[in-house]
């Protein structure tokens, strides 16, 4: 039971890492090219944001590790699917995005798929 909160924890804090790197870009301001990217390469790499989503994901990456010392990679790779699902509320949450039903028919097919990948492993 505890690998599974600590998926759980890798997985919740990616979402949070993929929200600060949003903000952090939506700051900084739409790029439509990559040679648009190189000039805004500064202001992206030093945004407070951005800086703290690398560092989630960089003590994700640790806890992956972890994760996978204890956990079949067959069972741990899809529950990271889950972050898909937790995306959707946060994105409405703090972005204000419209959510179709047929993004939360998905995000239930999801939770499915992962509950059944999950079974016989507890």
């Amino acid at each position: 039971m505890k690998d599974y909160i600590l998926l759980i924890f890798n997985v919740l804090l990616t979402v949070i890492g993929q929200i600060l790197l949003k903000q952090g870009v939506s700051e900084v301001g739409r790029i439509n090219s990559f040679r648009e990217l190189f000039p805004k390469l500064t202001q992206v790499i030093f945004n407070p944001f951005v800086l703290g989503g690398i560092s989630i994901y960089g003590f994700t990456t640790f806890v992956w590790l972890v994760i996978l010392s204890r956990v079949k990679l067959s069972i741990a790779y899809p529950m990271l699917s889950l972050g898909y699902v937790l995306t959707i509320p946060f994105s409405w949450l703090f972005f204000k995005e419209s959510i179709p039903r047929v993004r939360i028919i998905g995000a239930i097919i999801i939770c499915i798929g992962v509950y059944l990948v999950a079974q016989g492993e507890a």
